[in-house]
Parts: structure tokens; C-alpha cells; sequence
């Protein structure tokens, strides 16, 4: 295993990443936690070991994330044409959450994270809980580092004006006024 990883470094890695990198494929799947560990049975596997296993490991799960979005898109589509027949029986498995309500949620913060473009969220949760650099996330998603920053700050803001909405409008809500009277 001189060339390969050793599985103190896998362990590691597990303890450090795995749920920013859980995270980070959520954004396509729901089945994140299957991809991180698919991406780290293949690290394992590696031989050498990748310069930089922490980015390397996000580019594989990105991939597997988005395999697997894109295989349940298929699915959903051939089981919607299979039940044409009874449409007013049929509602989609896997319903993307409507984000004209996302904000709802006792988790503002992740629904807040959700309505950023699909561009600027990714970007995002790479930096901040995956801890990735702005040249590694350029690197990752094909673009230079000046663009990956930019979007880093343009999701920031938009974040921090969307949380700000949220607590204007529970400060507005009339079970708050309720309460304060």
C-alpha cells in the first residue's frame, strides 16, 4: 500500500469531509451519502493517490450526484408515462420542494441555500463546508478563479438578503405580534 492511501488518511477524510461532502451532492441527489462512499471506496482504489484527495473526492461525487439526478429524471419520466392512464392518482416521487414556500422551514438557512442558482450553490456550499479554495472550486466546476469568487459573493449576499426577508417577515407574522402584545 506504498502508493495507495492508507486507511488512516481514509478515516480522516471521512471524519473531515464526509458531511460537507454530503452536503455538497445533495444539491443533485437524494442519495448523498451513497455517493461520498462510492467516492471513497474508489479513492481507496486509487493508485497513486491523488495530489489533492479532498478535491478530487468533490469532482467524483459531483459526477456520481449527478449520474444519479440524472437517472432518476429518466426514471421519473418513464413511470409518468406509464401511469398517464390515471393522472389524478399519480404524484411525482420525487417532487422538488416549491420554492416560493422554501423559506417556511424551521431550517432557514438550508432552504435559503436552495434557492440559489443551481451555479452559485454549488459554488457556495464548496467553500464554506466543504472548505475548498477558490482554485480548486474554479478547477471543479470549469471556471476561472475570479468567477468562482464572484459567485461566492453574489450567493453570500443573495443569502444574506434572503435571511434577512425571513426575519423581517417572523417579526411581521401575526403570531409574533401575539406574542409581543
Amino acid at each position: 500500500m506504498a502508493d495507495g492511501i492508507t486507511p488512516e488518511l481514509l478515516g480522516r477524510l471521512l471524519d473531515e469531509q464526509g458531511g460537507p461532502l454530503a452536503l455538497y451532492a445533495a444539491q443533485w441527489t437524494a442519495a448523498a451519502d451513497d455517493c461520498v462512499q462510492e467516492a471513497l471506496i474508489e479513492l481507496a482504489r486509487q493508485r497513486p493517490v491523488p495530489d489533492q484527495p479532498v478535491a478530487w473526492l468533490y469532482r467524483v461525487v459531483r459526477n456520481r450526484a449527478i449520474s444519479r439526478a440524472r437517472a432518476a429524471r429518466r426514471r421519473e419520466h418513464h413511470e409518468s408515462l406509464a401511469s398517464r392512464l390515471r393522472p389524478s392518482e399519480t404524484t411525482p416521487r420525487y417532487a422538488a420542494a416549491d420554492r416560493s414556500d422554501a423559506l417556511a422551514g424551521p431550517d432557514e438557512l438550508a432552504a435559503a441555500v436552495a434557492t440559489l442558482d443551481d451555479e452559485i450553490r454549488e459554488v457556495v456550499v464548496a467553500r464554506t463546508w466543504g472548505g475548498l479554495g477558490f482554485e480548486q472550486i474554479a478547477e471543479l466546476v470549469g471556471c476561472s478563479t475570479s468567477t468562482a469568487h464572484r459567485r461566492y459573493v453574489a450567493g453570500l449576499a443573495a443569502l444574506r438578503e434572503r435571511l434577512d426577508d425571513t426575519c423581517r417577515d417572523t417579526n411581521q407574522s401575526p403570531a409574533i405580534r401575539k406574542i409581543a402584545n
